[in-house]
């Protein structure tokens, strides 16, 4: 009984430690954030317009990481884009205004330059992957939205169809297969919200294989995931969130783990959702990676890059 109680005692203890660093943190950020949210104003222009899904559809295997978690990608002609987030700013919406945290850097797309993609994959429902003004100005008939569980009503009308998908589920999408996994993440949208799901997604069509985890804290669930050309993992705002945001090493350790071939970093140097510095992500996971550095893909925002090139 003395060890079960020192046992839980120690829980107790770390979990009041990562919630005293998390009020911490957000205390540090959130006032002015909300305040600057309050006196701005909506920008007159955004990015040009550019057919970024041409561009990609003309390779085998090509993707463009758009800043924070945000990834398009085209697979022999399949396009898919992953948790967009186009919007200055992430947050609640508070009559015309979005109240949260602003972006460091622009967008480097309008929702025009890829309105149209086949299908747009939500790995979960917080704001800064699940970002509804983006999804609604992307709305289109033609595309297919794919969310985890209770999160259907959370998607503006306007798409083609909303599908959601439980974890470890595998369907056929237009000649490709998707796949579902539990990442070591949640889904709550709001503090009272505890209901929906999260999920990874495995892409795989005529060859090409990539692997979205979305957020997560170190786990060995995707272990048994292999043969993947690509894998996309998040590598910022693990100070202090590191029981829900893996490290920059735990996420060099599961990559490896699954044998993946390349690895696309995202979720860092978009929005200050942490403590560590904006440059830190990146190099932690190239010290960790060492002489294998050359498997990291390092473009900027907007960057076509292509991993694999289809055959004529």
């Amino acid at each position: 009984m003395k060890r079960e109680t020192g046992h839980h005692e120690q829980t107790d203890g770390r979990r009041y430690s990562r919630a005293r660093a998390a009020v911490r943190s957000a205390l540090r950020r959130y006032p002015q954030e909300l305040l600057a949210s309050l006196r701005s104003t909506r920008s007159a222009a955004g990015p040009p317009f550019r057919d970024i899904l041409d561009e990609l559809s003309r390779e085998g295997l090509a993707l463009s990481w758009l800043g924070h978690a945000s990834v398009i990608i085209d697979t022999d002609g399949l396009s898919f884009l992953v948790d967009p987030v186009l919007s200055e700013r992430i947050g609640p919406t508070v009559g015309t205004k979005t109240v949260g945290l602003g972006r460091l850097v622009p967008t480097p797309v309008s929702a025009e330059s890829i309105r149209g993609v086949d299908a747009i994959l939500i790995t979960h429902a917080h704001f800064d992957h699940l970002d509804r003004p983006t999804l609604k100005a992307l709305a289109d008939p033609g595309t297919t939205v794919f969310v985890p569980p209770r999160c259907k009503r959370l998607i503006p009308d306007g798409f083609g169809s909303v599908v959601e998908l439980e974890p470890g589920k595998k369907i056929l999408f237009r000649n490709a297969s998707i796949e579902t996994t539990s990442p070591k993440h949640w889904g709550a949208r709001t503090i009272l919200d505890r209901r929906r799901g999260s999920c990874a997604y495995t892409v795989r069509h005529n060859g090409y294989s990539v692997f979205f985890a979305g957020d997560t804290a170190m786990t060995h669930s995707f272990q048994l995931i292999r043969d993947i050309d690509l894998a996309v993992f998040g590598i910022g705002a693990y100070d202090p969130w590191e029981h829900m945001h893996a490290t920059p090493e735990q996420v060099w350790k599961m990559f490896i783990g699954m044998g993946a071939q390349y690895l696309l970093p995202v979720h860092h140097s978009t929005f200050e959702l942490s403590e560590e510095p904006m440059d830190e992500p990146m190099t932690r996971l190239l010290n960790a990676c060492g002489d294998e550095a050359s498997r990291v893909i390092r473009g900027q925002p907007g960057t076509v890059e292509v991993l694999q090139h289809g055959t004529e």
